[in-house]
């Protein structure tokens, strides 16, 4: 399977993902975080890095409950850093 370039929309999307999970990790570690949701702490680094651009749905759902936010919440954050 070839896997298509990004673009740099869903780059910058990724950028915005990764730091709202970051701030919303607060004063957790991200070992704590990671390991509450299921994920290896250097996948948790790439996300909130935005270095992962695109991760699945199922490990963003589960960031994402690890750290309180709904994904509606999670959806409407990342949007809005859009344009701020």
């Amino acid at each position: 399977m070839v896997r298509l370039p990004l673009s740099a929309a869903d780059l910058d999307r990724g950028r915005r993902l990764g730091a709202v999970l970051r701030a919303a990790r607060g004063e957790r570690t991200m070992l704590e975080v990671a390991l509450a949701a299921g994920v290896s702490p250097e996948t948790l680094r790439k996300i909130e890095s935005g270095r992962v651009a695109t991760p699945s749905f199922q490990t963003v759902a589960s960031i994402a409950d690890a750290v309180g936010l709904s994904l509606d919440r999670l959806w409407a954050e990342v949007e809005a850093s859009a344009v701020a």
